[in-house]
Parts: structure tokens; sequence; C-alpha cells
């Protein structure tokens, strides 16, 4: 519902500024309002052209750690939910070429159970209620890729993943070595403990740049995940309206 009255809101200032621009233009009344529906028309073109709202219905994939460990996760359209008994598994998406120059996004999420604190640069005691993954490849490397799955993507050495946590003992906004990826991956602190709902925009170039000195590379895959299986816990959350803008 936020994701909608924002656009609604971003579309009335347009036609507001569209009016602005043509008020001072005294010509036939048909034709302002023709240079007014174009300035429109183009606004949107535009803001089509580079945002894109996430399905989680279509060409998503769960990814086991163990043969005996998933979550439930239960796609609707463009929100997700997420069950996770004492378990860990990702759900996880490939993305089509036009979204390698991703350089932000935005999304909402929730959690209604969770885990308690947890140190997330430990291997084997690292739960989190919730992760999103956002998977990286050089150019030649993505072009190259061709179907490989998620562990093959993870494990590539030219790869760079950025996972944004709701979870954890450490400070918002921490930047963290992560216990399986070693150089390739780094957790960043959204939310801490607890449960609640929230409103999340990054700056994927910025935050790229801070966890590995460079400019961000190819964006090729996005994953969710749930992580109760150090602690036997329970969580229980969503993840919804996942914007990407190029």
């Amino acid at each position: 519902m936020l994701g909608q009255e924002t656009a609604v809101n971003r579309q009335a200032g347009r036609i507001r500024q569209a009016y602005r621009t043509c008020r001072p233009w005294h010509g036939r009344p048909w034709q302002l309002a023709l240079s007014a529906f174009a300035i429109v028309l183009s606004f949107g073109v535009a803001n089509a052209a580079q945002e894109e709202r996430i399905d989680f219905g279509k060409g998503w994939t769960e990814q086991r750690f163990s043969l005996f460990s998933s979550n439930s996760f239960d796609p609707q359209g463009t929100s997700l939910t997420i069950e996770s008994n004492g378990t860990v598994s990702l759900l996880w998406k490939r993305l089509l070429p036009q979204f390698w120059r991703t350089s932000k996004a935005s999304w909402r999420w929730q959690v209604r159970e969770g885990v308690p604190a947890t140190d997330l640069t430990q291997k084997g005691g690292d739960d989190r209620n919730l992760a999103l993954y956002f998977i990286f490849l050089p150019q030649q490397a993505a072009e190259k890729a061709g179907d490989a799955g998620i562990s093959a993507l993870l494990k590539a050495t030219d790869a760079r993943v950025l996972m944004y946590v709701w979870g954890g003992d450490h400070p918002v906004g921490a930047i963290l070595p992560t216990p399986y990826l070693g150089e390739r991956g780094r957790t960043v602190v959204r939310r801490g403990i607890g449960t609640g709902i929230a409103d999340e925009a990054i700056d994927l170039a910025n935050d790229y740049r801070a966890a590995f000195g460079e400019p961000p590379e190819s964006l090729v895959g996005l994953a969710v995940s749930a992580d109760s299986d150090d602690t036997g816990t329970r969580i229980v959350a969503s993840i919804g309206n996942l914007t990407l803008l190029r």
C-alpha cells in the first residue's frame, strides 16, 4: 500500500510540473493539453524503464543447505512469507541482463517472530530473521555464467555478495565479514533483533564501494533467506514491494 501511495504522489507531482511548464504558453487549448500529456507520458515511460517491482512467484528456486532442513516459502505476487522452524534455506532468482546495472533498491519487510541476538560473523552461530542477498559478477563472467545455480555463483572467486540483514547483535549500519564467503561477501546490518515492520531504501553502488572498495559489477541474482537452525527457534517473516532502480 505504501508503494502504491508513493507512486501516486510521484505521478501527481509530475502532472503539476507539466502544468507549470506549459502554463506560460498561450497557444490553443488542444495544443496545450497535448503538450502536457506528452510531458507526463515521457515521465511515465522513463520511470517504467528505470524501476522494476519484483514478482516472487516467477523464476525463484529454493536452495537447501541440508537435505533435512528447509524453510517454508509462500510467494504471493510481490510479497513473500517465510517460516523457519530450526531450519535454514534460501529462495533465489537469476536476473536478466537489463537488471545488471541496478544501482538502488527498496523493499518492505516484517518480522512477527524472530531469533535471539547472535554473532553474524560466527560460523554455526549466525542465525538471523531475514537476509536479502544481492549477487554480483564482472560483466564478462556474468555473460559466461549461463544457467549456473546459486551454489556455483556463491563459490565463484570473482563473485561479490551484499547481504542486508534483519537480526544479529551488532550496530545498525555495520558492514561485517561473512563467515562463509570470506572476502567475497559482506553483511550489512539494517535492523537488529526484535519484531516489527520497516521500509528500506538502499544505495547499492555506495554500499558496494564501502564494502569492497571498488565500483559495483553486474547484479546477476537475488536471494532471500531466514536462518534459525543454530538456535532452534522459530521465524515468521515477510518481504514485499522489492523494487530495483536502474
